[in-house]
């Protein structure tokens, strides 16, 4: 069994640690591998999002590189204090996120004192980093290359980026032990720091705000997951549909009748199973978050996955995959299933017990406080960037302690 998380003892960033900071030396970071802050396309720019604000407000000089949108122009901004370098990829498709790539690192050659590169897609442009001396930790995101969502070509790609990633990295971050292990048959282990993603809690959130999508509080099941097969939603769908459940199953996401699994996935529905699209509203996403009766994650393959805190954070009853990344993260309260026959089975024993939901509930919140604190997470990061900025000592910290 994996080691828990550490639970760090430091506090959020104060004004007088920002003015401390700044007096000693102005620590410096630059953040590649995303399409940009303000967070508007997925996990991780959400993180990045994240850890930036936390370090600009320790008195951090923090840089990001994004992708210019349409109608938007090659320059430099300033965003709540974050100093955002819009570049253009010029190229559709992949090939345009290259050239992104591409020229975000050669910016950051030049201007950076240390890099923190998040995913490894296009990880042999980082060579031009280790010619330039600039450090660069990358966080090495999940088993990208073992996504069945990637035909042949695009998962051969991702593994020789993989390992070109823990050859020109100075220092990997993996955010689950699971990853760590995988990681260190590449590495050796000392070039590896385990930090997982945080969440916020969410007490409360405003029922009303279900009301335009036809729902109760405490009246349906909840699943949010890009439509891949990875993510189990075929067979999510198949078990809550072998019966009549008397409630709604909630599905988020973007379907679409040209993609097939798509289209099985709605084939396996029951009309019980409600489809209304994907849901970017903040407020509306915790509100379904704080109100489901379960929360279903399907996900077979990756880390921490940050949609798994965020439920635990919510108080979620949480039923998922069975797996060791899923394990390690929603803890021993939470219930598990492998196929779509002891899901269905996981659906008739939770939705007829509220007692047992309600524990399993408890027991979510305990865990996302105990081990996934968003300010803690964001502090681990801290530590490990001022301990690799040029002037300090470079080595790997220690984030995971103890043993269970």
């Amino acid at each position: 069994m994996y080691p828990p998380v550490g639970v760090s003892l430091h506090h959020a960033p104060t004004a007088k640690d920002a003015a401390m900071s700044s007096r000693i030396a102005r620590r410096r970071v630059s953040i590649l591998g995303i399409r940009g802050i303000p967070a508007r396309h997925g996990g991780f720019e959400t993180f990045a999002e994240g850890l930036a604000l936390y370090l600009s407000r320790a008195g951090w000089e923090v840089t990001v590189y994004c992708q210019i949108e349409p109608g938007e122009r090659v320059g430099v901004t300033v965003w709540e204090g974050i100093r955002l370098v819009h570049l253009a990829g010029n190229l559709p498709g992949a090939l345009g996120t290259i050239l992104f790539d591409l020229r975000s690192t050669w910016h950051a050659c030049g201007h950076a004192g240390l890099v923190l590169t998040l995913g490894y897609n296009t990880a042999f442009l980082l060579f031009l980093l280790r010619l330039r001396g600039v450090a660069n930790l990358i966080n090495m995101d999940g088993l990208e290359w073992k996504r069945s969502k990637y035909g042949l070509a695009a998962r051969t790609w991702l593994y020789l980026n993989e390992r070109i990633a823990c050859w020109l990295g100075d220092h990997l971050v993996a955010d689950h032990p699971a990853i760590a292990d995988h990681l260190a048959t590449r590495v050796r282990r000392n070039k590896i720091t385990t930090i997982a993603y945080g969440a916020e809690a969410v007490p409360v959130a405003d029922p009303r705000l279900l009301a335009d999508l036809g729902l109760a509080s405490g009246a349906y099941a909840l699943v949010i997951a890009r439509p891949e097969p990875e993510n189990s939603i075929r067979e999510i769908v198949a078990a809550y549909s072998a019966r009549r459940r008397g409630m709604p199953l909630v599905v988020l996401g973007r379907y679409e009748t040209s993609q097939a699994y798509h289209r099985a996935v709605k084939a396996a529905a029951s009309d019980e199973v409600r489809f209304p699209g994907a849901i970017y509203d903040k407020a509306v996403v915790q509100a379904l978050r704080r109100h489901c009766c379960i929360y279903i994650h399907g996900h077979q393959v990756g880390g921490t996955n940050p949609s798994l805190i965020e439920a635990l954070g919510a108080g979620n009853p949480v039923l998922a995959h069975d797996n060791c990344f899923n394990r390690w993260v929603a803890g021993p309260e939470a219930a598990y299933f492998s196929q779509v026959e002891d899901c269905a089975a996981a659906f008739d024993r939770l939705l007829a017990d509220d007692a047992l939901r309600a524990a399993m509930g408890h027991a979510s919140q305990a865990r996302q406080a105990e081990l996934f604190r968003l300010d803690d997470r964001h502090e681990d990061y801290r530590r490990l960037l001022a301990a690799w900025q040029p002037e300090g000592a470079r080595g790997p910290i220690s984030i995971l302690e103890g043993a269970q």
